[in-house]
């Protein structure tokens, strides 16, 4: 299974919830060093942007997968750089005010920014190897 794949049926099952940073890093759990269960745990507290309408959650996420490739904050910034330019943000409360003012509804935006992320670590992970 590709990790677009695993991300497409986390961001299908509704129990358990997966929220944006989990979604992103549960996929990549093997290179990270981590079980499935520990990438759920390490992911909890970054939904709905920290749950506070913060840091999107896909940005949380792939930095922490970064990180754990080996990756310093140049990819990272770089990565969030591309994101903003995308979005015109970063923080999941614009985000969603965005989408919600063009008639998106929630869960497909989000699954669309996890999509993205998860295509872009792809890339990133793919030269590397």
């Amino acid at each position: 299974m590709t990790h677009m794949e695993h991300v497409q049926a986390l961001r299908a099952s509704l129990d358990p919830h997966y929220n944006c940073c989990q979604s992103v890093l549960v996929p990549f759990a093997r290179e990270m060093g981590l079980t499935e269960a520990q990438a759920y745990a390490l992911g909890t507290n970054f939904g709905s942007g920290m749950g506070n309408g913060l840091v999107c959650g896909t940005l949380s996420g792939a930095f922490l997968v970064l990180g754990a490739a080996g990756f310093g904050p140049q990819k990272a910034v770089a990565l969030l750089r591309q994101f903003q330019a995308e979005h015109e943000a970063t923080d999941c409360r614009t985000l969603l005010k965005a989408s919600h003012d063009r008639g998106e509804e929630r869960k497909a935006h989000c699954d669309g920014l996890v999509y993205e992320i998860v295509a872009a670590l792809e890339g990133i992970l793919d030269k590397k190897a």
